[in-house]
């Protein structure tokens, strides 16, 4: 069992491989896409049943034992990130077969993509942090791609900016990752989090912690964020809902591993600038979303909101608002998903991203404007909708530790998100219909699919949370307590 650890990272990596080789062939592209990805859901599935019955699965690459051989570890937390991400790639793969143009097609997107998934998943799995900066940059080099082809002079300038911040951030990864080595003689996180626990989190390692916080709070659009409206609207839809869906929560999930796994013994200086970082970003990302009219733009904006408000649940750092985080990070990932898909079917039908140049949608298309309402919903946190269960615990968790200022900037910074996305919805697909349907600049086809497995998703979460949380409840008792995940990944070894 502990060999299917590797799968959600091989099989995505030999899809795009084998999908190298057939440039012009796009239909066998499409297929091997197809069954790259199914074959890394199938298997993060066995995943999950594996940790749910027998424990953390722990793979030793090559046999070499931790901490000096190459771990992956699969624990709940991981199983169902790495899920997640497969679910939400599969949706965006096929709504991009209908929205991506032959140009693009035959420029390597398919492989691409799937190069991009195996970064992600890699980084959930991996168990040491020199990988981990290894499948960071996969994924990243992935999207440096995806995120400039086609050449427009947006892209162009958009995607200088997007690497030149990655570029820096991945040279103070490296820093930091020198210094913590030189510090503590080791990268394994089971490792580091035993070395770091013997010898205190004293100055010199909570400032290293802070350099990691700046490492990952860059590519997780924490605070520092003015990179992303701008690089998150530029791709066709199909693209950036990926990168909204699974880019900036690589970031958050490697700011929640490390700072409950190793760096959690000084919470007052680590964990308190978090949370107010996080509200800062709450309210700024909320003031980009309200005051725009760019479709695309106040999507972006919402996707900062949600990093914020995430952040916060970490920072908290107790059971509720660790169960609400990992809830809201898996709803958050479909839900983007979800809403950036059918916000590029909107502007594709209507020609444009300027939403006052929009209206009355609904009249030839109501299943793209009910998608919309319940995805819109679902984001805000409305009940029973996925996003209302993840919200309701991470206040839970900030009225037990009496941060009440982040819970009134969390619930005001809900109301915009509604706010800003129900502009949408009542402007774009409301009120009388500009276009009919032969001035329309495409038919909208192709969310159908995608649209619908992940509005049912965003419905099943909400309403078996119960069941959800099973899972969820496993998740966090690891991050609760690390002696689980050093023990697991010693004596796996």
């Amino acid at each position: 069992m502990n060999n299917l650890v590797v799968f959600p990272i091989l099989l995505p990596v030999l899809s795009g491989m084998i999908m190298f080789l057939f440039r012009d062939n796009i239909r066998l592209q499409k297929w091997i896409s197809i069954i790259g990805l199914s074959g890394a859901l199938v298997t993060s599935l066995f995943l999950v049943n594996a940790n749910m019955n027998d424990g953390i699965q722990v793979l030793q690459v090559g046999g070499w034992e931790a901490p000096f051989g190459i771990s992956l570890v699969a624990d709940m937390l991981a199983s169902l990130l790495v899920s997640t991400s497969s679910i939400v790639s599969l949706a965006c793969l096929i709504y991009a077969f209908h929205s991506t143009d032959k140009q693009r097609e035959r420029h390597y997107t398919y492989p691409l993509i799937m190069l991009l998934v195996c970064g992600v998943n890699g980084s959930f799995l991996t168990g040491d942090l020199f990988n981990l900066f290894v499948f960071f940059e996969v994924m990243l080099i992935a999207s440096y791609v995806l995120l400039s082809l086609g050449g427009s002079k947006t892209q162009l300038r958009e995607s200088i900016k997007y690497v030149a911040i990655n570029i820096i951030s991945s040279m103070l990864f490296i820093v930091a990752i020198a210094y913590l080595y030189g510090v503590v003689g080791t990268l394994n996180m089971a490792h580091l989090s035993e070395r770091v626990a013997e010898i205190g989190q004293d100055g010199m390692i909570t400032t290293i912690s802070l350099m990691f916080l700046l490492v990952f709070g860059l590519k997780a659009a924490l605070f520092l964020y003015f990179w992303l409206p701008g690089s998150y609207s530029s791709p066709p839809a199909a693209v950036s809902a990926i990168f909204a869906a699974l880019l900036t929560k690589v970031g958050i999930y490697t700011i929640l591993r490390m700072f409950t796994l190793v760096f959690y013994h000084h919470t007052a200086v680590t964990h308190n600038l978090m949370i107010w970082l996080a509200g800062l970003t709450m309210l700024f990302g909320a003031f980009g979303a309200v005051s725009q009219w760019n479709v695309r733009k106040i999507l972006a904006y919402n996707v900062i909101i949600a990093v914020g408000f995430i952040v916060v649940g970490i920072g908290l750092n107790n059971a509720a608002a660790l169960t609400g985080t990992l809830f809201y990070l898996v709803h958050d990932m479909i839900a983007k998903a979800l809403i950036f898909i059918l916000g590029g079917a909107m502007i594709s039908i209507a020609g444009t991203h300027k939403l006052r140049e929009i209206s009355g949608l609904i009249s030839h298309h109501p299943l793209l404007g009910w998608l919309f309402f319940l995805s819109a919903l679902a984001l805000a946190g409305v009940p029973p909708f996925s996003g209302f269960v993840g919200k309701l615990m991470i206040l839970q968790g900030g009225v037990e530790k009496e941060f009440y200022a982040i819970v009134s900037i969390s619930l005001v910074t809900s109301l915009l998100v509604l706010y800003s996305v129900m502009k949408i919805f009542i402007h774009g697909f409301w009120g009388e219909t500009i276009l009919s349907e032969d001035e329309e600049k495409s038919t909208g086809k192709g969310i159908l699919i995608p649209g619908s497995i992940l509005a049912a998703f965003i419905i099943a979460l909400g309403l078996g949370a119960d069941w959800a949380l099973i899972y969820i409840d496993q998740a966090v008792e690891v991050l609760m307590n690390p002696s689980l995940y050093i023990e697991a990944v010693y004596s796996k070894s």
